[in-house]
């Protein structure tokens, strides 16, 4: 899967780096009946200020504040605590995307993570966070959101017992290729229904909330008093705080997918940190209003014991309208995977494009524009995930190297800040951001590898399999001649199936500015 990049120095490469056009003569030559194929093929800039807030609330909001968010009142043993939990996750993620604000604008390459990590630590470390990533990571959790979408659609259909096995995969399986085919399609088009679908699920929240709010009104909110919302049911531990606040970390994750989309934000310097700025407080607020909601109608004995709290509460409190709630999330979670699979494969495009995957995953549809091999892989490997069933054990597994491509990333920032003091900077966050996130981080992801040490290592094992791929796709330029015969000859034919070239890229689009603007000059201090 992993293959040598430098198609440039290769006599027979139908199209290198430095010919990024010359596919697109073959392309036309083979097919004169084809619409008149442009003369520069990019990546379009369509996300505006609105679409770069729903990528990011429509990753975040997913299946979890529906489903499951008693983990974090199970933790932290009390309701008050659990909603001082629920406040704090949505701060500690707030300082991670400040920092992956100033990241994002001072390195404006699409790929979030993978790309920072590796313009400032180097190839290795950067190809081991897109290994566990394109793997098993991304995979995963397409695969959950799927299944948790297909089961939800047929629970009217099977209302007496769980959905069967094939059926479930099959529905997951038709979503997938269904998604794929509109992010394929039109980026345009992909975004639209990233919109809709997050409109969506803050309409099923906002009604959520408002019954709740009704609930408080009428006088049900004993259990949010002072006095009864802090009883505690047994004495959490440290250790049990720090995984109650764990469970909320994860609930907020999707915080940092607009970075994976850079290039196609227009003015990214301007929308990427306002995007950020709205949509962090908004589900922050939110996620705090639905626990209150949830709270408000249910006692903590009754969400402990429910496997779908939305549900549950929609039961309670909707009568004949409760089918309401199994429908919103079903609805989340297709905006979720509509989510997932746009980020994910800009994820893939930039592995491809710094040449740690295949030289075709960074191949672009000549007049969609859109990474067609990219998302083509990443909904085969969910597929793959899906026939495998394990899903459940791996996203443990997975859960913490996400965890830790965090801190690696934001680590990234402090040593970059002292790597390169000069380096222009739109953003420059206040040091205490990033060191408040890191000794946070550092606290959780202790007592995760004190609590849970096989699941952090089988993670960990699975992150450093990457090493030595990366030494023998990589690393080694001095392959057999057979070896690149056989990739040149697959990408030609993957190359014609899928009519994609590499994009052209302004380099001052995709590269960091290396000086500060000259603060004497007027002139490039307004265009700064």
């Amino acid at each position: 899967m992993v293959a040598d990049m430098d198609g440039g120095k290769r006599k027979r490469s139908i199209c290198s780096r430095q010919e990024p056009l010359a596919s697109l003569k073959i392309l036309k030559d083979g097919n004169n009946k084809r619409d008149e194929i442009p003369d520069r093929v990019t990546l379009k800039k369509e996300i505006g200020l609105l679409s770069a807030c729903t990528i990011i609330i429509g990753n975040i909001i997913g299946s979890g504040i529906f489903i499951s968010p008693k983990g974090v009142l199970e933790h932290s043993g009390s309701v008050g605590l659990a909603l001082i939990v629920w406040i704090l996750g949505g701060c500690i993620a707030a300082l991670g995307s400040l920092c992956y604000a100033e990241l994002g604008v001072t390195i404006p390459k699409s790929g979030g993570d993978y790309s920072y990590v590796t313009e400032i630590f180097g190839g290795l470390v950067g190809f081991l966070l897109l290994w566990s990533a394109v793997l098993i990571m991304y995979p995963t959790t397409l695969a959950v959101i799927a299944l948790t979408f297909s089961n939800y659609v047929l629970q009217p259909v099977f209302p007496d017992c769980v959905p069967p096995y094939m059926a479930t995969r099959l529905l997951s399986t038709v979503c997938l290729l269904f998604l794929t085919w509109v992010n394929c399609s039109s980026v345009r088009l992909a975004t639209r229904i990233q919109d809709v679908f997050t409109v969506g699920k803050l309409a099923a929240l906002g009604l959520i909330i408002v019954v709740g709010l009704v609930q408080i009104c009428k006088g049900n909110y004993e259990g949010l008093t002072p006095q009864v919302a802090f009883e505690f049911s047994t004495t959490p531990s440290v250790g049990q705080i720090a995984l109650a606040f764990l469970q909320a970390s994860f609930a907020f994750s999707g915080w940092n997918f607009l970075n994976y989309v850079t290039e196609e934000v227009v003015e990214p310097r301007r929308n990427l940190p306002r995007a950020i700025y709205i949509s962090i407080p908004l589900v922050t607020f939110v996620y705090t209003l639905t626990n209150i909601a949830y709270f408000s109608a249910m006692s903590p004995e009754e969400l402990l014991s429910s496997n779908a709290v939305a549900v549950t509460f929609g039961e309670k409190l909707l009568g004949m309208f409760s089918v309401i709630m199994p429908i919103s999330v079903a609805l989340s979670t297709f905006g979720g995977i509509n989510g997932y699979l746009f980020t994910s494969s800009r994820l893939c495009f930039s592995g491809a494009r710094e040449g740690h995957l295949p030289s075709l995953l960074a191949m672009i549809h000549f007049k969609n524009c859109t990474p067609i091999p990219a998302l083509l892989c990443c909904c085969t490997a969910t597929i793959v995930i899906l026939c495998i069933g394990e899903t459940h054990n791996l996203i443990n597994y997975v859960s913490f190297i996400n965890y830790l491509s965090y801190g690696v990333t934001i680590a990234g920032l402090l040593y970059y800040r002292w790597k390169k003091p000069k380096l222009y900077r739109p953003i420059k966050v206040n040091l205490l951001v990033p060191i408040t996130y890191l000794m946070f981080w550092a606290l959780l992801l202790g007592f995760s590898l004190y609590s849970e040490p096989v699941v952090c290592g089988v993670g960990l094992v699975i992150m450093l399999t990457g090493v030595p791929v990366y030494f023998l796709g990589v690393h080694w330029k001095a392959k057999p001649k057979c070896i690149y015969d056989f990739i040149e000859s697959a990408t030609y034919v993957a190359q014609r199936l899928c009519f994609v070239v590499f994009p052209q890229f302004d380099p001052i689009e995709i590269s960091p500015i290396e000086e500060w603007p000259d603060k004497s000059s007027d002139t490039l201090s307004r265009k700064s």
